[in-house]
């Protein structure tokens, strides 16, 4: 029996609430540019403070997850579909800003999200 929308939508509501180590290396905020049909990534680089929280390398200070943040990206990457933008980042760029395959795997699954968003119209929020 194929599971339906519902119970697939609890299994990943459920591994949300888990413990992520965060990535060293940085973080992304996905967004689309609906205007030139593409997925955009900005990247921004972070320190893991004693408590496994993502702060600021400049203030020291810990970065909200929700709210606006005025920081500088350390660069913003760019793709038509997901794989397009997956590859620029991994494979195009000279030091990839990934440094746990968790994280890879995270950003794949939401450019997908941002790609079918793309397509279809439907607005697209970053898990």
């Amino acid at each position: 029996m194929n599971p339906t929308a519902q119970e697939l939508r609890a299994i990943d509501d459920k591994l949300s609430q888990r413990f992520i180590a965060l990535d060293p290396d940085g973080y992304f905020i996905i967004y689309l540019d609906r205007d030139a049909g593409l997925i955009c990534a900005k990247h921004f680089t972070n320190q893991i403070n004693e408590q496994g929280l993502a702060v600021d390398p400049k203030t020291g200070k810990p970065i909200p997850c929700q709210g606006k943040v005025e920081r500088t990206p350390t660069a913003i990457y760019k793709g038509k579909t997901a794989k397009e933008l997956g590859m620029k980042i991994t494979e195009e760029t000279k030091t990839c800003p990934l440094s746990c395959l968790d994280h890879a795997l995270y950003l794949g699954r939401e450019f997908v999200r941002a790609e079918i968003a793309l397509i279809t119209g439907q607005e697209y929020i970053q898990d």
